[in-house]
């Protein structure tokens, strides 16, 4: 397994392709619980995460802190990766340990074109972490005006 974790740390893509062909579990995770997949979109390797969505990785697995591929994307800031993972059927609302989510991530760290990607897409403003903080709170607290007006009624 580690060696699929490896090649898509380093977006190799042909050594992705032939280490499924093997049958190599794509959605087996590390000790992290990082799967390939995650591996590749927080590494901003998006023609390897291309190839593992379209080879069936589970698009929705979450590391063992609950953190799926969007919401660490949306963290990162990779645009690109965040429409891919979207538009391949992520869901946009889940939530990780803490309930957060992906616009929460996004709202956090100044990633106010993703916040737009994510609201586009179905985000829930209302859902609320285990702090009872919403998304437009996160963006309060870091003073992202933008994100604010963004996720205002």
């Amino acid at each position: 397994m580690k060696e699929l974790i490896d090649a898509a740390r380093i977006g190799d893509c042909l050594r992705i392709e032939e280490l499924l062909a093997k049958g190599f579990n794509i959605n087996e995770s590390d000790e992290k619980g990082y799967t390939p997949l995650i591996i590749a979109t927080y590494n901003n390797r998006y023609e390897a995460a291309k190839i593992l969505i379209n080879a069936g990785a589970d698009i929705n697995a979450q590391d063992f802190g609950g953190n799926s591929a969007l919401m660490g994307v949306c963290f990162k800031g990779y645009e690109n990766i965040a429409k891919l993972l979207v538009e391949s059927g992520a869901t946009v609302n889940l939530q990780h340990g803490n309930g957060g989510t992906a616009l929460m991530f996004a709202t956090m760290f100044g990633r106010n074109e993703l916040v737009k990607l994510l609201l586009r897409n179905g985000a829930d403003v209302t859902i609320e972490d285990i702090k009872g903080m919403m998304a437009i709170d996160h963006a309060g607290l870091q003073e992202n005006l933008e994100a604010i007006e963004l996720l205002s009624p």
